[in-house]
């Protein structure tokens, strides 16, 4: 609930520490006292706009603090928790505001955006009265006001979830389609591209095998004059091998005489003709090399180019051909097997679409029953507040599949006929001020369980009433403030009698005008509520009405 709220310099306020309580208070005085301006200084700290005119003239800079008893399990617990705000059971929200219109907002003393401080004002405080009747007004709300009636919220959260599955569903098979068409459109490309790539038959390094093996040929000359050399090197005098065995003869002979003393060289001489075999076996293989077809060169060549150009024609090298020809028959594969899949997504998205047509079709069928039930229990609530002729409708229209939604089938529109025999209509163009707030008073209290905010502020909800009909609005606004905090700005002496507790708004005007708000009790609060019935002279008989309707209410 709201515990305190503190203004500054906010327009008729100089210094304002108002300190509130639970059940139902009333907020009394004149009109123009500034009771509205209580509320919009009020807003501020909510979360409302804000603007440079708010501020009091002579200051520079306005503020309001509202102080609230946080409950426990409270949405707003989440909210701090998730912004890595400090909690616990009190919440202080702050706000100031300059006379070039700029704000600042503070939540437990950090420093918050506008957005946020607006998000936790929406769960703290819930208004309704001359400006803020826009919610009833609004279409857009009669749905989740019903689901909130019928405790749907949980069906509506698994729909939600479910038209999510489906629609993700539904957007990859889009994109299958799409990609499907666009390689459908491509395919002749493809099977070229495939076509001639199998014939080309690239071999994974092959381009670097035949860019060395030209290399080579086009040195054949240099290279077999280098062979050559080296063969009649070793030919000479009888060759190196002849010499190299005489010399291992010519040892042996005296092998058994020398001891171990010859064995290494021995040794030595063997591997050397061994070495030697084997260098004059690859000198003969080069050669047998330089002795290839002038034809052979011309291959090579023909096919080093022909790698080449299929390189420059797909902008890669070379040696990456065998992959492009694995992943164009990839793609051919894929369009072939695109049918497969794409009848595979498409019976997917029909089966979530039936499972979500079919807790659709359930949750529209609650609606239709809870809307009776509301539009029951509405009506039970407008005969004590003189609209017995009226009828409320709750209308559950299904829906054309193109307006669908996360929400289900429906749209929902609450429907007035304010006179017997009247034809319904929306209740924003059949019902007048007067009826709306009455409209609007039977809804709360029909609604009362449903909502998460701990205060609630009806402004001049009373207004047009008067009599048993105002005692009957008193009567459902102390009930309402069974569960709830309920903050009423009222001219009617029946409400105010009804209330818990009772603060007199009066402006004091001197070289400035300055709204003074406090508390009344016994005499006091009489003298208001006399006031309030007789106007600006206070008789005896207004003091008499009031202790009557001070004693008649049951509190």
């Amino acid at each position: 609930m709201l515990r305190s709220l503190a203004i500054r310099d906010i327009v008729v306020f100089d210094q304002l520490d108002l300190t509130l309580a639970n059940g139902l208070c009333a907020l009394t005085g004149e009109t123009g006292a500034g009771k509205s301006i209580l509320l919009d200084s009020l807003g501020l700290a909510l979360g409302a706009r804000a603007e440079g005119r708010l501020v009091r003239t002579g200051a520079e800079r306005g503020g309001v603090t509202a102080t609230f008893d946080l409950p426990p399990r409270h949405p707003v617990r989440d909210l701090l928790v998730e912004n890595e705000l400090p909690g616990s059971d009190e919440i202080i929200l702050r706000r100031s505001v300059a006379l070039d219109g700029r704000s600042r907002a503070w939540i437990n003393d950090q420093p918050v955006s506008i957005g946020l401080l607006s998000s936790v004002g929406a769960h703290l405080v819930e208004i309704h009265g001359q400006a803020a009747e826009v919610g009833l007004l609004d279409a857009a709300s009669h749905r989740p006001i019903l689901d909130a009636f019928a405790s749907l919220e949980r069906d509506v959260a698994a729909l939600h979830k479910q038209w999510d599955a489906w629609q993700e569903t539904a957007r990859k098979l889009d994109g299958a389609r799409a990609a499907l068409a666009q390689a459908r459109a491509d395919e002749e490309l493809l099977r070229h591209t495939v076509d001639e790539l199998s014939d080309l038959a690239p071999e994974e390094g092959e381009a670097d095998q035949l860019s060395e093996r030209r290399g080579f040929m086009m040195q054949v000359e240099k290279i077999a004059d280098a062979v050559n050399d080296a063969t009649a090197a070793l030919e000479k005098d009888g060759g190196v091998a002849t010499k190299l065995r005489t010399a291992e003869r010519a040892l042996d002979r005296v092998r058994e005489q020398a001891g171990d003393r010859l064995g290494p060289a021995m040794d030595a001489l063997a591997r050397a003709g061994v070495e030697l075999d084997e260098a004059i076996n690859a000198i003969m293989g080069v050669s047998a090399d330089l002795d290839a077809d002038p034809d052979d060169v011309d291959a090579v060549e023909e096919r080093l180019f022909a790698l080449r150009a299929a390189g420059r024609k797909h902008q890669i090298d070379p040696d990456r051909l065998p992959d492009l020809l694995q992943q164009k028959l990839a793609e051919l594969r894929s369009i072939e097997k695109g049918d497969q899949d794409l009848a595979a997504l498409e019976a997917e998205a029909e089966a979530l679409s039936g499972i979500w047509r079919t807790a659709a079709e359930t949750l529209s069928a609650k609606r239709q029953a809870a809307a009776t039930l509301l539009n029951e229990a509405v009506e039970a609530e407008l005969q004590p507040l003189r609209m017995g002729g009226a009828r409320f409708i709750t209308d559950v229209v299904p829906q054309p599949p193109a307006n669908w939604g996360p929400e289900g089938l429906d749209r929902v529109a609450f429907m007035v006929a304010t006179n017997p025999g009247a034809r319904p209509g929306p209740i924003a163009k059949i019902a007048s001020g007067g009826e709306l707030s009455r409209f609007m008073l039977a809804l709360k209290v029909v609604l009362a369980a449903t909502g998460d905010a701990p205060t609630m502020i009806f402004d001049e909800v009373d207004r047009g009433v008067g009599g048993a009909t105002a005692d009957a609005v008193g009567e459902r606004l102390a009930r309402l403030a069974e569960t709830f905090q309920v903050l009423v700005v009222t001219h009617s002496p029946q409400v105010a009698a009804r209330a818990d507790r009772q603060w007199l708004i009066a402006k004091q005007v001197g070289e400035t005008a300055i709204t003074r708000v406090d508390p009344l009790d016994g005499d006091a609060r009489r003298e208001e509520i006399a006031r309030m019935l007789s106007g600006a002279e206070v008789t005896a008989e207004a003091r008499a009405a009031a202790d009557r309707l001070l004693e008649e209410p049951t509190r």
